[in-house]
């Protein structure tokens, strides 16, 4: 007979979420016999007949097309090398950081200096985890103004929501520019009152994500702060 945990659930590690064939483990899963097991600890979904588990801790692991904030720490002959808000560095040459052409010769700090942040893409991590980036898609640029603010990056779905849902909700009720990186760095620009409010928010919904019900709870925030 097929069993499986409530949606939602928070589990443990090694915690039973299914039995039965009629499941296959997904992210974050295990099978073992005809039960499948939570790897990490975690809310538990289900796509289809896929149990899944979205962490509710844990550190940002860099991926090739993952859109980050960086933060310029160094600046070499040949570019920039930025922190990650991980244990990992990233290097952005020259020719990534613009679609013009930039001098050999030219100073690089007038493009991006020590201290600026940046938002930058994942081009390219190796086994040995040296990752390179760069700033010169669509939507990808250097940061100018407002604030940078740090939430768990096992949180930034549930920051961006469905289909964007939950971001967009805040854009709306704040006016404010929001970008969240996958290494849970979030730029926000807007009226220095109306940043506060987006950072609230986004905290907030941090704190109760695993609670049902929370784009409701963060509207009704937002509306009675204006």
């Amino acid at each position: 007979m097929s069993m499986i945990k409530e949606q939602r659930s928070i589990v443990i590690p090694g915690e039973a979420l299914a039995e039965g064939m009629d499941f296959l483990p997904g992210e974050n899963t295990y099978r073992k016999d005809d039960k499948i097991y939570a790897k990490v600890l975690g809310l538990v979904s289900l796509a289809g007949h896929v149990v899944k588990l979205t962490p509710l801790s844990g550190p940002y692991v860099p991926k090739v097309g993952d859109k980050i904030i960086g933060k310029v720490v160094d600046i070499a002959m040949s570019g920039w090398r930025l922190d990650t808000a991980t244990a990992y560095t990233a290097m952005m040459n020259m020719k990534d950081a613009s679609s013009r052409f930039i001098r050999n010769n030219e100073d690089l700090s007038q493009i991006l200096a020590i201290g600026e942040y940046a938002v930058v893409k994942i081009t390219k991590v190796t086994s040995q985890m040296l990752i390179d980036l760069t700033m010169k898609e669509p939507g990808l640029h250097k940061v100018a103004g407002g604030r940078i603010i740090k939430i768990n990056s096992q949180k930034v779905p549930r920051v961006i929501g469905k289909q964007g849902s939950m971001i967009s909700l805040i854009k709306e009720k704040t006016g404010c520019t929001v970008t969240i990186g996958q290494n849970g760095l979030v730029w926000i620009k807007g009226e220095s009152d109306k940043e506060l409010l987006a950072e609230k928010a986004i905290k907030l919904i941090q704190e109760k994500s695993h609670q049902p019900g929370l784009t409701d709870k963060i509207q009704a925030f937002l509306e009675g702060s204006q």
